[in-house]
C-alpha cells in the first residue's frame, strides 16, 4: 500500500481505505463517532426487514442500517479475517437478534473495528462514541477485538440538560468506549479545577509568607515500616513509622513545609500549597463541557458536531505532539481539527463529498490551511475522466462535490442524503430525486452588494449529463421565480453555442453599490473549475459558517514519518 507521508483527508468508504492505505501499527489515536439512528424505538430496530413501517418513518429514518447482501458479503468476509472469538460472539449476535438493521449495523461496525484494531500501534487507544442504542451490543464486540482486559473505561458524557421526557428518565448523556490495544498504553492524566466547595472546607491556612493557602496532609506511613519508626523533634514515632525518611524530613523542615502542633501528643503535619496543586484528576462522569448550542461560536450546523473540548480531551490524554489521530467518520472535522490545534498528525475518513468539502472550509477558516499546500486530499476528482466517472457512480456525490467547488451550500435532492455513510456500508446513502421547496435549484451562494445587511442569493443548478439551451431558458425562469440576481449553471459536458447565446441574453445584474456589472447567467464548465476559474460575484460571505480562528500556532507541519 502507498504510504501515507501528509495530514490526509479521504473521500470513499473507510473500509476499503484503511485496507487498501493505512499500515498496520501506524496510529497512535482512533476516536470514532459512528452513525446510528438512535430515534428509531427498539420495536422499529428489531422488526424484519419485510415489516411494515409508516411512509413518515420511512421517509424521517431513510439512511438507516439494513441487512443486504452487501451486509451478508461482509459478515462472510470477517469469519475468514477476524479471530475465533470474534467471529463467534457476531454470529451468535445475528443468529439471535435475526437479520435486521441492528444486527446489519453491528457486522459493518465489526468489519471497520477489526481493521481498526490493526492500524493502531501496541501503545495505541481507540474511543468510540455512542448513545444507548447499540452501546450494549458495540461493547460485547469490542471486547471481541480488543480483548476484555483492555477496556479501560465507559465515559459518560452529560450532553445536554434534563428535559422532559413521557414515562422514562431523561436521557441526557452520551457513551465513549475506552480501549487501547495492550496494556502498555500512551496516558496523560487530565486534571480539573478544585470545586469552590473543596477548596473553602480543605485551603483554608495562610502563613502570610507568600506562598498562599494550604492544607495539611497526614505524613504517618498506611503500613508498618520498621525503619521508618523514629522520634523528631519530641514527637514519638506513628505506630506503623513516618511516611518520610529523617533526611527528607530534615529537608522538608528546613523549607518550613512542616505544620507543629502545640501539643506533642499530637503529630506533626505537611503542609500541602494550592498552587502546587494539579487539581482533581478527572473521573469517567464529564460535566463539564457543554454540548454545542444554538449560540456557540463554533456550531457549523452540523447535525452532530462534537464541541472542540471533547476532542482536545480526549487527545491530550492519549496521544502525546506528533502523534497520528485517525479519525474514520470524521463528518464535519472536531477530531481533526482538534488534533490540528494540538500538534498531531492526522488522518480523517468519509464518505461524502459535503462532508470533505466542510472539513476543508474548516481547516482553512481556523488554521489557514490550504489543500495540496498543507495536506492531501485523496478520492475527490482531480482530471475531467475522473469526474466523469464520479458522475456515473453516483450523480448525488458528483453533485455535492461540484457544488463544493464554488463553495454552495447544497439545497433539495443534493441536500437529502445525510453526510454519513451508507445503509450497506458501502458508498453514500442516496436521495430518491426529491427536490423540496426549492425545485431546481441544487445549491446556492450568499453575497451582499448593498448596505442592508442582507444577503441575497446566487442560486447553482448542477448537470452531469446532456446539456442544450432548453436548460438555460429553465434556469432563468428559475431565477425570476426565486427572485435571485444570478444564477450559475455548472456542467460536466461542454456548452453548445445555443448555449452561451442564451446565457448571454439573459443580461447582467448590476449591484447599487459597484461599479462592476456581473453576468446574470455564467456557464462554468468541470474543466473550468478545476482549472482554478471562479464565479463572478459581489462580495461573498460566508455561505457555510465560519469557524472561528484557531488560538496559536500548532506549530507542526503536518509530515509523516520524516517525509519532505
Amino acid at each position: 500500500m502507498p504510504p501515507i507521508r501528509r495530514n490526509t483527508l479521504f473521500y470513499g468508504d473507510n473500509l476499503d481505505i484503511l485496507r487498501d492505505y493505512i499500515d498496520d501499527e501506524s496510529v497512535d489515536l482512533i476516536y470514532l463517532d459512528p452513525p446510528f439512528n438512535s430515534n428509531r424505538s427498539y420495536n422499529v430496530l428489531f422488526k424484519d426487514e419485510g415489516g411494515k413501517e409508516a411512509p413518515s418513518q420511512i421517509t424521517a429514518f431513510e439512511d438507516t442500517w439494513h441487512w443486504n447482501a452487501t451486509t451478508a458479503a461482509t459478515l462472510h468476509d470477517f469469519t475468514l479475517r477476524a479471530n475465533d472469538r470474534a467471529v463467534k460472539v457476531l454470529t451468535a449476535l445475528v443468529d439471535s437478534l435475526g437479520q435486521n438493521q441492528m444486527t446489519a449495523y453491528l457486522v459493518m461496525m465489526a468489519a471497520r473495528l477489526a481493521e481498526l484494531h490493526r492500524t493502531l500501534k501496541p501503545t495505541g487507544s481507540l474511543y468510540l462514541h455512542c448513545d444507548p442504542t447499540a452501546s450494549h451490543y458495540l461493547k460485547i464486540v469490542l471486547d471481541t477485538i480488543f480483548g476484555g482486559e483492555n477496556f479501560r473505561n465507559e465515559i459518560t458524557w452529560q450532553r445536554t440538560n434534563v428535559h422532559s421526557d413521557s414515562k422514562t428518565w431523561s436521557s441526557v448523556s452520551d457513551i465513549i468506549f475506552f480501549y487501547s490495544k495492550s496494556s502498555h498504553f500512551t496516558w496523560n492524566p487530565i486534571y480539573q479545577s478544585h470545586s469552590v466547595d473543596h477548596l473553602s472546607s480543605k485551603y483554608r491556612n495562610d502563613d502570610g509568607d507568600g506562598r498562599g493557602l494550604y492544607t495539611l496532609s497526614d505524613m504517618t506511613s498506611p503500613n508498618p515500616r520498621p525503619n521508618m519508626m523514629y522520634e523528631w523533634k519530641g514527637h514519638a514515632s506513628p505506630p506503623n513509622g513516618w511516611r518520610y525518611s529523617k533526611e527528607t524530613m530534615a529537608e522538608l523542615d528546613a523549607e518550613g513545609r512542616i505544620w507543629y502542633p502545640e501539643s506533642k501528643d499530637k503529630r506533626p503535619r505537611l503542609k500541602r500549597y494550592l498552587s502546587e496543586m494539579s487539581g482533581t484528576l478527572l473521573t469517567n462522569v464529564w460535566t463539564d463541557i457543554n454540548p454545542i448550542n444554538s449560540q456557540a461560536a463554533e456550531r457549523l450546523g452540523y447535525p452532530t458536531q462534537k464541541p472542540l473540548a471533547l476532542l482536545e480531551r480526549i487527545i491530550n490524554a492519549s496521544s502525546n505532539p506528533g502523534d497520528v489521530v485517525l479519525d474514520p467518520f470524521c463528518g464535519c472535522g472536531t477530531a481533526i481539527c482538534a488534533a490540528q490545534q494540538l500538534g498531531r498528525r492526522w488522518i480523517g475518513i468519509d464518505i461524502t463529498h459535503l462532508s470533505i468539502a466542510l472539513q476543508k472550509y474548516r481547516l482553512k477558516d481556523m488554521f489557514g490551511l490550504e489543500e495540496k499546500r498543507d495536506y492531501d486530499v485523496k478520492g475527490e476528482p482531480e482530471d475531467l475522466p475522473s469526474a466523469a466517472q464520479l458522475a456515473r457512480d453516483d450523480r448525488y456525490q458528483f453533485q455535492w462535490w461540484a457544488l463544493s467547488l464554488v463553495k454552495a451550500k447544497p439545497l433539495g435532492g443534493a441536500s437529502s442524503p445525510s453526510p454519513q455513510p451508507s445503509p450497506s456500508g458501502r458508498g453514500s446513502r442516496r436521495a430518491e430525486g426529491k427536490k423540496g421547496a426549492d425545485q431546481g435549484v441544487d445549491g446556492v451562494i450568499y453575497f451582499y452588494d448593498d448596505g442592508s445587511g442582507k444577503p441575497k442569493r446566487a442560486i447553482v443548478q448542477v448537470k452531469s449529463g446532456k446539456v442544450n439551451s432548453q436548460l438555460i431558458r429553465d434556469l432563468v425562469g428559475t431565477i425570476d421565480r426565486e427572485k435571485a440576481p444570478i444564477g450559475l449553471f455548472i456542467t460536466l459536458e461542454p456548452p453548445t453555442r445555443d448555449m452561451v447565446a442564451e446565457a448571454a441574453s439573459a443580461g447582467v445584474y448590476q449591484p447599487p453599490q459597484f461599479a462592476q456589472s456581473f453576468p446574470r447567467v455564467q456557464i462554468l464548465t468541470i474543466a473550468d473549475l478545476l482549472n482554478g476559474v471562479e464565479p463572478k460575484l459581489p462580495r461573498v460571505t460566508a455561505t457555510f459558517k465560519q469557524a472561528p480562528r484557531a488560538q496559536g500556532d500548532s506549530g507542526q507541519a503536518g509530515l509523516f514519518d520524516g517525509e519532505a
